[in-house]
């Protein structure tokens, strides 16, 4: 199975569909080509892109309201905090500090590190 990111003008997730490998199955035609062409074939007009489980591409599985980054060739999910820069490397937000401990949690009011479960917002 295959999976495909259906995205909007703003090149952002609204949907991820499974496609059967036969119907993907094309000579001479990249798989994620034939995918594109069989989904036009049953929703035309569309804008789609490959995505992996595995992330054998793309650097993260496209999930709904990720963002497919062109210049990257890849999908990148919703920044979490305005503080946050993205790793283009691994292709996910980062906060400025390294967390210390698992119990903590980002507060972006002070753009810092908490011990807890609730940060403020």
């Amino acid at each position: 199975m295959a999976h495909f990111a259906q995205l909007n003008n703003s090149n952002e997730v609204v949907n991820v569909i499974v496609v059967n490998n036969s119907d993907i199955s094309i000579d001479g035609i990249s798989e994620e080509e034939a995918g594109i062409k069989f989904l036009n074939s049953i929703i035309p007009g569309q804008s789609w892109k490959q995505t992996s489980y595995n992330k054998a591409f793309r650097k993260n599985f496209a999930g709904i309201g990720c963002k497919y980054m062109v210049d990257l060739d890849a999908f990148v999910a919703k920044k979490p905090y305005e503080s946050w820069v993205l790793n283009e490397t691994l292709c996910i937000w980062e906060a400025p500090s390294a967390q210390p401990e698992s119990n903590y949690v980002w507060d972006e009011l002070t753009t810092s590190w908490v011990q807890g479960e609730t940060p403020t917002e």
